[in-house]
């Protein structure tokens, strides 16, 4: 099994502007859409990312509470009116809280579950990666995540689908791709989705 933290720590920089580059990029007449994730529309989906990155960026903070102690499964997730500035701030603060190399040490939570510093930061990662191509497919946009964060992601989707009894919920039942396919799609259809979903959009 690959180690998703054997990897150099990270700096979620490059994906959290490559994130928030899709989000200026969704029209307002796009927010009813639908996504890969089932039951989520566009507005949901960028809520989602809204709450995962404060999760997140707290979860660095080791600033514990409500919005590291809450399940993501709790709420569906929704927008507010100031979303278009409050979702890129809360990226800028996520990757600049995951810098401190203190955020590494010891054992933080997100989404109500104790963690590993490197292991929150793999799965922050595996969001800001798979959520990206959710957004972009379901807003009709291209996308190109960072490589780096990428290969975190791949390795992993693959620990997780590796494990005996993986978390229910965590990702649904992997899809079949073709092992030469580009990596992208391969750690698409590992998280259980479609890498062809939304390609007419």
């Amino acid at each position: 099994m690959n180690d998703p933290t054997a990897h150099a720590p990270v700096d979620l920089g490059a994906q959290t502007r490559i994130v928030a580059a899709l989000v200026a990029g969704v029209g307002d007449d796009r927010l009813a859409d639908p996504t890969p994730c089932p039951k989520l529309a566009v507005r949901n989906l960028l809520g989602h990312l809204l709450g995962l990155a404060v999760a997140f960026r707290d979860a660095a903070r080791k600033d514990l509470g409500p919005t590291t102690d809450t399940s993501p499964d709790s709420v569906v997730p929704d927008i507010g009116p100031g979303w278009r500035e409050e979702l890129p701030r809360a990226l800028d603060e996520l990757a600049e809280a995951w810098r401190d190399p203190a955020a590494l040490t010891g054992e933080t939570r997100a989404g109500g579950v104790t963690l590993p510093g490197p292991v929150a930061l793999a799965v922050a990662v595996d969001e800001l990666v798979i959520h990206g191509w959710d957004l972009a497919r379901a807003t009709g946009q291209p996308y190109a995540p960072d490589p780096a964060a990428l290969d975190v992601t791949h390795d992993f989707v693959r620990a997780v689908a590796a494990e005996p009894e993986p978390s229910p919920g965590l990702f649904g039942p992997a899809v079949p791709v073709p092992p030469d396919a580009p990596l992208l799609d391969r750690v698409v259809g590992l998280s259980g989705r479609d890498p062809e979903w939304g390609a007419h959009l």
